[in-house]
């Protein structure tokens, strides 16, 4: 075959970097913010609002417990039903995870989204109507239907940001998803304080707040696109996707985009979506599928859950008045918030690598300084200060990149066909993280004193020196660009830019306006 002129293969190519770059559109940063108001934002909240009631919501056990039995709980018991109504909620997680793949390929992103609002609307019914129930067990069912929101919410949303967004704010807009995080936790926070539903006669109510974003989604994102990626690809509706595009982009031409897209679906033989274990079998992506389950682990594993878990009980042991301890616990919440902004800021100019290493080894240095300081806080009347202001570094310098940049990398790093999957063993290995920190932490507590935050320095520089060896940076980036940079740690050859241009040559619109491959193509599965 006769090579296309100079002219015909430059029109081929779509990840010049110098492409002029489109203001961000309403309708982009609709589908950002009233798609992380409903998912991410009430992840964040219930990370912290069985905080403040935890007092209320044991006594109301003990009374319940009472009129069923006519004795009070034991210790024991009373441990066992908290201890599962806080560790239910990663469970349902786990669950939820579970159903993506499943349930994004029959629904779309954005279906998936609105249909996961039902968990939401139905756990804040059972969490709000128990203690007028007396039912403890409605909290426990509502906490795991919660979870399982949450373990879908994490999975879909950053795939749904990633495949709208255009490559230059993809990581902008992908940090929608830490952002509102870090809303949610601060959010919970702020409800909780006794001034407001932090009361024994208002505590139910931290639990109806959740139907509000669930609402809010459900009333916005109906009429905004679904991912043009998923209707091209997978429906093959290029109309659809067309449109998707012009409002996403706010343009009427977006030949480009499509093209892009194009070229992805003509570098794999298989469109149809893979299973995880087809995922962990193909070699084309096996050290993607080894960045995301060590970058997830260590999202969980760096030891924050363990701070927001046992905060008040570490500032306690610090030595602060215990009155004072909801509104210091409430500034971490800030700082978090804060920190995740910046980030969504920067990411863009630093890049996803930096800030994850940076995170990471930052945490690794507070962590020690952390064990220090804890460890000679009765010698000095001022080292509880010190104890606290490594919690707010420690925070911060997770919301700086290993809070967010996870979930952007997981919808990077892998192809339409096999992202569904990848976000399934991301959000396991997510939540089962999560569940071992909660579980496992206050044993090395009670173990290690002091020395417990020694454990999570060595989770954290493993995980920067592993990030720093194999990752790429992924800024500015095609998905098909980013598979092609994994191609040598994966000992696949890489097509000569001849061979995907004779590829492209071959491809011919249909009647119908789709695009036909006439060449078999080599399979990456």
């Amino acid at each position: 075959m006769h090579k296309p002129p100079k002219e015909q293969r430059a029109k081929l190519q779509t990840s010049d970097p110098k492409t002029p770059q489109q203001p961000v559109t309403g309708c982009l940063l609709s589908a950002a913010f009233f798609g992380a108001l409903g998912s991410s934002f009430i992840y964040g909240y219930n990370l912290s609002v069985v905080n403040a009631p935890a007092l209320y919501i044991k006594a109301f056990y003990n009374r319940t417990w009472v009129q069923r039995y006519g004795e009070p709980l034991t210790e024991e018991t009373a441990t066992l039903l908290w201890s599962l109504t806080v560790s239910i909620f990663a469970i349902g997680g786990l669950l939820g995870a579970l159903s993506v793949s499943v349930i994004t390929k029959a629904m779309g992103r954005k279906g998936t989204l609105l249909l996961n609002n039902i968990f939401a609307l139905l756990a804040a019914l059972l969490l709000t109507l128990g203690e007028t129930a007396q039912s403890y067990e409605m909290l426990v069912i509502g906490r795991l239907v919660i979870g399982v929101n949450s373990g879908i919410a994490l999975s879909v949303l950053p795939m749904y940001l990633g495949e709208i967004t255009p490559r230059h704010i993809r990581g902008s807009i992908g940090q929608f998803n830490s952002i509102l995080i870090c809303c949610g936790v601060f959010t919970g926070q702020v409800l909780g304080l006794p001034e407001l539903l932090g009361q024994e006669a208002r505590w139910s109510f931290l639990f109806s707040f959740l139907a509000l974003p669930a609402a809010l989604q459900l009333c916005v994102l109906p009429f905004l696109p679904e991912s043009p990626r998923y209707l091209l690809m997978e429906r093959k509706d290029e109309a659809g996707a067309q449109r998707a595009f012009q409002r996403f982009l706010g343009k009427t031409d977006v030949s480009q985009e499509l093209e892009e897209v194009h070229a992805e679906a003509r570098a794999q033989d298989n469109l149809h979506t893979v299973s995880v274990l087809q995922l962990m079998r193909n070699p084309a992506v096996r050290w993607q599928l080894i960045t995301i389950v060590i970058s997830m682990a260590c999202y969980q594993l760096c030891g924050l859950n363990a701070i927001w878990y046992y905060t008040s009980g570490i500032l306690r042991e610090a030595g602060f008045d215990e009155d004072l301890l909801p509104y210091i616990t409430l500034s971490t919440g800030a700082i978090e918030t804060l920190a995740a902004i910046i980030s969504g800021l920067v990411i863009e100019r630093i890049g996803r690598k930096p800030l994850l290493i940076f995170g990471f080894s930052a945490m690794a240095v507070f962590y020690s300084l952390l064990t220090v300081f804890l460890k000679f806080q009765d010698s000095r009347s001022w080292m509880p200060y010190l104890s606290y202001a490594c919690i707010l570094a420690v925070i911060a310098s997770f919301c700086s990149g290993p809070g967010g940049v996870p979930f952007v990398l997981t919808g990077e790093l892998f192809e339409q066909a096999s992202r569904p999957a990848a976000f399934m063993v991301a959000g396991v290995v997510n939540w089962m993280s999560n569940f071992a920190v909660g579980l496992l932490f206050p044993i090395l507590q009670e173990t290690l004193q002091a020395y417990a935050f020694l454990v999570f320095v060595v989770v954290c520089v493993l995980g920067s020196v592993y990030l720093y060896v194999v990752l790429p940076e992924t800024k500015n980036k095609t998905f098909r660009d980013i598979s092609l940079s994994f191609a040598k740690i994966n000992n696949i050859p890489v097509p000569s830019p001849d061979h995907e241009t004779e590829m492209a040559l071959s491809c011919k619109p249909g009647a119908n306006g789709r695009v036909h491959n006439d060449v078999k193509m080599e399979s990456s599965f």
